[in-house]
C-alpha cells in the first residue's frame, strides 16, 4: 500500500516501517498499521483486505498522518 500512501499524500516515503497492527475481520480483514516514515514521524494506516476468493490486492482505505511512535494505535 505504500504507492497508494505516497500517492494520496503527495509524499516520497524513503522509511515506511510497519511497526505494529490490529485487525479486524469483517468481510475480509481490515488491518490498522503503524508506519514509521521518519525517525520521528509516523502514520497509522486503515488497509482492506479482501477475501482470498476475490483475488484483489489490499487496499488502503484511511489513514491518520502527524503521529508519534508513543500514539496508541487505535480503530478509526
Amino acid at each position: 500500500v505504500k504507492p497508494q500512501f505516497e500517492s494520496q499524500t503527495n509524499m516520497n516515503c524513503a522509511v515506511f516501517t510497519a511497526i505494529e497492527y490490529k485487525t479486524q475481520v469483517v468481510a475480509g480483514t481490515i488491518y490498522f498499521i503503524k508506519v514509521q516514515l521518519s525517525d520521528a514521524e509516523y502514520a497509522h494506516l486503515k488497509v482492506f483486505q479482501s477475501l482470498p476468493q476475490e483475488n484483489l490486492g489490499p487496499s488502503l482505505v484511511g489513514f491518520q498522518t502527524g503521529k508519534t511512535r508513543d500514539d496508541p494505535l487505535t480503530y478509526f
